[in-house]
């Protein structure tokens, strides 16, 4: 595909991944890059990237960004585990269905949406393998799973002849220049508040960011290419490392490679859902409390193994990994370091 003829918008591009999807894209040489978000960006701006400001809960603001371009990603999002609800479907949701208004009404061609494989199970269980053919959950145990599972359905129907569309789920993005999971683990084991729920043998799927960058790219290549696109357009692809791994040996790894102390003590799954249960009940009631240690979505997440089948997206537009996983680990060690 010749990127030099594609002007391409990334919608929450000042953001940890679609910073590395901006990034991806100057190399690439599109012929403009842009970006949609709440901030100024100047260090994008110094390498030619056209950033805008504004919310995507704002269809005016949506709609005069669109107009003239060709792709479009999708990376913004109100990630997090707690909130009020009205803010996770308005920016998740509404945000993302006025972005696919603005697409149709100027004749985008392609959408390539940041979904979670967190839309397509329940916290509450162990996922060893799934494939895209599961179903989606019936009960989500936070917003944030189930308004991002709306916006992915929504984005999906509206793929069609004149506007393709494909959502990519990559699981547990990390490495250099991550702003939420990595920090939140080192603070809360430097503090000695991390525990290891259940009984620290689950093994989960990561996702290095600049993996989950060029599997942006190949969706991109194969929803522009003509004759390529009936087996991406429309569908929802699991992303990842591809090589899962124990969460608790990996983390305790971390935390020596950055001369902190492990992690073993360890509380029961049980104990730590019904904990979270309660303070969830609190801390509804007081939202000035701001955020609850615990929750029945980190509980489930944290005790229970998730990892996915992820054949169909090397095989539909040939994602691979670029960067391995001890390679990123390095790459990430050296970031912390020079802070």
């Amino acid at each position: 595909m010749n990127w030099n003829k594609k002007r391409v918008i990334v919608f929450g591009g000042g953001g940890f991944l679609g910073r590395y999807i901006v990034e991806q894209l100057i190399e690439l040489g599109c012929e403009s890059v842009s970006i949609f978000g709440r901030s100024d960006y100047p260090e994008l701006s110094s390498i030619g990237v056209n950033v805008i400001r504004g919310d995507i809960r704002d269809y005016n603001c949506v709609d005069k960004v669109c107009n003239g371009s060709d792709i479009v990603f999708i990376t913004a999002a109100k990630a997090g585990v707690w909130g009020r609800w009205d803010e996770y479907y308005g920016i998740n949701v509404l945000g993302t269905q006025n972005i696919v208004k603005a697409c149709l009404k100027y004749n985008v061609r392609s959408i390539i949406y940041t979904s979670s494989p967190s839309v397509a199970y329940s916290a509450e269980q162990d996922i060893e393998g799934m494939n895209e053919r599961s179903p989606y959950p019936t009960k989500y145990l936070a917003h944030y799973p189930k308004s991002k599972a709306l916006a992915e359905q929504y984005v999906l129907a509206a793929n069609c002849d004149a506007l393709k569309t494909v959502a990519l789920r990559p699981h547990l993005i990390w490495g250099p220049r991550d702003t939420h999971l990595i920090p939140r683990v080192l603070d809360a084991a430097r503090k000695g508040k991390l525990r290891i729920i259940g009984d620290g043998t689950n093994t989960v799927d990561m996702t290095y960011v600049e993996n989950a960058a060029f599997a942006h790219i190949c969706a991109a290549v194969a929803l522009e290419s003509s004759g390529a696109c009936s087996n991406v357009e429309g569908k929802a692809y699991f992303i990842s490392d591809d090589q899962p791994v124990k969460l608790w040996d990996w983390t305790n790894n971390l935390l020596k490679r950055c001369g902190i102390v492990g992690v073993d003590k360890m509380i029961s799954y049980k104990k730590a859902y019904n904990i979270g249960h309660v303070l969830e009940s609190i801390y509804k009631i007081f939202p000035f409390l701001s955020e609850p240690p615990m929750t029945r979505f980190i509980a489930g997440q944290l005790a229970h193994s998730h990892w996915f089948d992820i054949s169909a997206a090397k095989r539909d537009f040939g994602y691979k990994v670029i960067v391995e996983p001890n390679e990123g680990l390095e790459n990430l060690i050296n970031s912390l370091e020079l802070k």
